[in-house]
């Protein structure tokens, strides 16, 4: 068995072992941890920055589980975030709801927020605290269908006369349908910004907090300091760091799992918890432009394998690409039409390399590829978009390959003819003896049987005029 042969094996093995034991790793949860040992009681402090999605969802809940194993007394989550998906944001919410040990929520340090999804959190927690120079609120869910109505759309009462009644009445039509249009993404906001507030005031009555700031805080997206908030009721305690947050939550009465428990948290020890592995993996892979490309490479590789089949390394490589982006895809909020115009992209811009057709196909299937990675996540929460400037770059960068291709094919086109019979027009040789209408040439390094009108000298010059079947039709050239 040849080397190279032997490497590729080896490279699909290695490749093949990496894939399943990610996808067991990705695949489902995992057992319940393994208490430990423990010998006082401790705290597990938690650090949530930036925004809310399937890493931090997993993070959570995992490290309340490996809390409750450990037998702990507190989880404490240290808040920093803009916000992130309502999704991800419902199911840590449903963790903290759920489970048998207190849960504080502490803003912090000094110039954090918990904007949006952050006051969810806040308001499902045993225990809300935040840090001196902090803030709370901006609640409001994010739209997911854009303004309502078209730029510059008047109605009908707002329309300054003309003198065409045609062109007036067009007008009318068009400001009609945007005012529909817009009346429909009304009524969508609305029933989003419905279902919040009956969520937060249901989480606010639950622990016993304001609902009516609350209230404000999703419809008029309002925002208050720590101050401002323990004076509302919006919160139980400013803790200028871990210690005070410890002393001042000593003795406090929550209720968890249905019942009141007293909680003991002076001098606690900390135990701080890190992202594992499988987090990190998570984290990177969520983010909306890794699963991006990541769905591009898995996508070309498969291409270049069809291409060059045996070739190994871009199939393997594609297929672990795009299972990774399809996992990933699968915990975004994926609009779906925008990942069928990347497909339709891809596909037309293959079809252009195989049906040349200066440029029709190559520049629809860019045109699809690129408005389909801007609709591709269905959302506007922070941090959760595909980067405009990397679609741009992928863009430009098709672009450039295709108008390589159409020129490659055109220059193709005016190049003379280097092979086959057509070759032979034009080509000079000699013939191999005298004759006056038929006789034998050499012409190209090969022996011909040739046709002249004119009667020719052997070793005199000649010329191919046209080909008849394997016989050359050829002049003789006046040197």
């Amino acid at each position: 068995m040849h080397a190279a042969t032997v490497k590729k094996i080896g490279l699909l093995l290695t490749a093949i072992l990496i894939l399943f034991a990610w996808a067991r790793s990705a695949g489902g949860q995992e057992g319940p941890p393994v208490a430990d040992v423990t010998t006082e009681p401790k705290a597990y402090l938690l650090d949530v920055e930036g925004p809310i999605g399937p890493a931090t969802r997993d993070f959570v809940s995992r490290s309340i589980d490996r809390a409750v194993a450990g037998q702990a007394a507190l989880v404490v989550i240290r808040l920093d975030t803009p916000g992130g998906l309502d999704a991800s944001t419902r199911d840590i919410i449903k963790a903290i709801l759920n489970s048998p040990i207190p849960v504080i929520t502490w803003v912090a340090p000094e110039g954090a927020r918990a904007a949006s999804a952050g006051t969810y959190i806040l308001y499902a927690s045993h225990v809300a605290a935040m840090s001196p120079a902090t803030n709370v609120g901006a609640a409001t869910p994010v739209s997911m269908i854009g303004s309502p109505g078209k730029p510059g759309a008047r109605s009908p009462q707002d329309r300054e006369p003309t003198p065409d009644d045609g062109e007036a009445t067009e007008e009318k039509q068009e400001n009609e349908a945007a005012a529909d249009e817009g009346q429909a993404q009304d009524a969508m906001m609305r029933k989003a910004i419905n279902d919040s507030v009956a969520y937060i005031r249901g989480l606010a009555d639950l622990r016993g907090r304001n609902a009516d700031w609350a209230e404000k805080a999703v419809r008029e997206a309002d925002s208050i300091t720590s101050e401002k908030a323990l004076e509302l009721g919006v919160i139980d305690l400013v803790a200028a760091n871990l210690g005070d947050l410890l002393e001042q939550s000593d003795g406090r009465v929550v209720s968890v799992s249905g019942r009141d428990t007293t909680l003991e948290t002076s001098g606690l020890a900390i135990e701080r918890l890190e992202p594992d592995w499988r987090n990190e993996l998570l984290a990177v892979i969520t983010s909306p432009t890794i699963a991006y490309l990541l769905l591009l490479v898995g996508i070309y590789g498969l291409v270049l394998e069809g291409y060059n089949p045996g070739a190994l390394v871009p199939g393997v490589v594609g297929a672990i690409c795009l299972l990774m982006a399809l996992y990933a895809l699968q915990m975004l909020p994926v609009n779906y039409a925008g990942l069928g115009l990347i497909l339709l992209g891809v596909i037309l811009m293959i079809a252009e390399v195989m049906m040349p057709s200066f440029g029709v196909l190559g520049i629809g299937g860019i045109i699809a590829m690129v408005i389909g990675s801007i609709i591709l996540i269905d959302t506007d929460a922070p941090g959760f978009m595909v980067s405009r400037s990397l679609i741009g770059a992928i863009a430009t960068a098709g672009s450039l390959g295709l108008m390589a291709i159409v020129w490659i094919a055109l220059k193709a086109r005016q190049r003379p003819v280097v092979s086959g019979r057509e070759q032979l027009l034009g080509e000079r040789g000699s013939a191999l003896e005298n004759f006056e209408t038929e006789g034998e040439v050499f012409v190209h390094s090969e022996r011909w049987a040739a046709v002249s009108e004119t009667p020719l000298k052997r070793g005199q010059v000649v010329e191919v005029t046209g080909i008849d079947g394997l016989t050359l039709k050829v002049r003789p050239v006046n040197e």
